[in-house]
């Protein structure tokens, strides 16, 4: 049995909060730099490449890569064989204020959400735990702005509309999104399971790094097809044309009722931040 302090925990998720906030993902830079090499619009080619000296003066500086610094959103996979000496989830929430009071990053969570008031500290935090064999616990925290988040949707389609109705659902949506998640995008797609599950699916896509395929052939296939038909778009880095509209799409599947097909698009910014840490 692995034994894990309380206090350990709230010092890594305090890291990482300040960490996905200032440092670019290598997947995200490697995914950036390339796209400059193949975008055909000037105007595209130029964002692109302040996208990239805006991560280099976040990453010297220490500060911010957005001013939007998120929902702290945690992802857990917690061994069977590990013991927590305290309480888990006060301590993450702990590493969260900790975390965005001395990394001067912006509080952005309210209480309640029609009274508006702000928590002051950004907490709670948003967590996911997962049960898996083994004795370590795996913390990722990937902050998640509003300007992405509100263009994200939870779509119920006929099991009639298959893949190409899947295909034609998230471009039309993602045409209707526009400039507002701050292209180049990076999107998460959950397919299948419930209302709910579909939405962790598609959540859960996003932690992957760019780059990666869903080991199913038929997904892979569905990500490329994805990818392919977003960046026809025209819609561009920011909104203001060319082709480089996402620099990556994932996907996740659960299986469904006969009766149904649920369809979760889950649009990260082009920053897709995500630090990851095990205990």
């Amino acid at each position: 049995m692995h034994t894990i302090k309380a206090e350990e925990i709230t010092r890594t998720v305090k890291k990482l909060c300040i960490e996905a906030n200032i440092y670019l993902g290598k997947d995200v830079e490697t995914a950036m730099a390339e796209a400059t090499k193949t975008e055909e619009s000037p105007l595209g080619k130029d964002i692109l490449g302040q996208l990239l000296e805006n991560a280099r003066i976040a990453e010297v500086e220490g500060v911010p890569i957005c001013q939007d610094t998120g929902f702290a959103f945690v992802a857990l996979e917690l061994g069977g064989d590990v013991h927590i000496d305290g309480n888990l989830y006060d301590a993450i929430n702990q590493g969260v204020r900790e975390g965005y009071n001395e990394g001067y990053l912006r509080k952005s969570i309210l209480w309640t959400p029609l009274s508006r008031k702000n928590t002051t500290d950004n907490t709670p935090a948003a967590i996911h735990l997962d049960l898996v064999p083994g004795d370590t616990l795996k913390i990722t925290v990937a902050p998640k702005g509003g300007g992405s988040e509100n263009m994200s949707t939870v779509k119920m389609l006929p099991p009639s509309a298959g893949e190409d109705g899947v295909v034609k659902t998230v471009v039309e949506w993602v045409r209707q999104a526009g400039g507002n998640p701050c292209p180049p995008l990076v999107i998460g797609i959950g397919l299948g399971g419930t209302f709910d599950i579909c939405a962790w699916l598609a959540k859960k896509a996003l932690l992957r790094d760019l780059g990666t395929h869903n080991p199913e052939p038929e997904l892979a296939k569905l990500e490329d097809r994805l990818l392919t038909a977003i960046n026809e778009t025209g819609i561009g880095p920011q909104g203001l044309g060319g082709r480089t509209t996402a620099l990556g799409v994932m996907v996740e599947a659960f299986p469904c009722h006969l009766a149904s097909l649920p369809l979760a698009i889950n649009i990260n910014c082009h920053a897709a931040r995500h630090k990851t840490a095990i205990l």
